[in-house]
């Protein structure tokens, strides 16, 4: 099916949910391999007894960076397979994610609009943690073209 049937098919407020995540100290220290962040923040429990500016956590932190990494793998799961790309991402981090917790990041089309040149999603986007709070929200977009500028036929 082309990108633009596939586009045709989706409808505002469909709901797309990721995979729960479960924050553990390997999965911390996967990530901070793989950005080169080694903050203490997220390894040092004597560290993060200490107050940061006006906020005190109540021990060692995710990354924030990885709330996008769960978003962008939920909307890439859910798009390729459709002939859709993950274009842009903004989120804002609303509470931290502490070891223990389980994320799951949840996508809904809010709107779908066409250009001269395009087709584009755009969704609201809320990773919520076990208890429902909203740990990270925000939008991001998908685009649908049958053929991108500079992509080989």
């Amino acid at each position: 099916m082309s990108a633009q049937t596939e586009f045709e098919r989706i409808i505002g407020g469909e709901k797309i949910t990721g995979r729960p995540f479960t924050v553990t100290r390997e999965t911390i220290a996967d990530f901070a391999l793989g950005s080169l962040d080694f903050n203490p923040l997220h390894f040092d429990d004597n560290y993060m007894k200490e107050q940061f500016g006006k906020t005190k956590f109540s021990g060692v932190i995710m990354h924030g960076m990885q709330n996008f990494a769960m978003i962008t793998r939920t909307l890439t799961d859910w798009l390729i397979p459709r002939g859709g790309y993950h274009r842009r991402l903004e989120t804002r981090w609303l509470t931290p994610v502490y070891l223990g917790d389980t994320i799951t990041p949840v996508a809904i089309v809010k709107r779908k609009l066409e250009t001269k040149n395009s087709r584009w999603i755009v969704f609201s986007i809320n990773v919520t943690n076990q208890n429902g709070v909203s740990v990270a929200s925000g939008e991001a977009m998908a685009e649908f073209a049958d053929v991108f500028p500079g992509a080989s036929t």
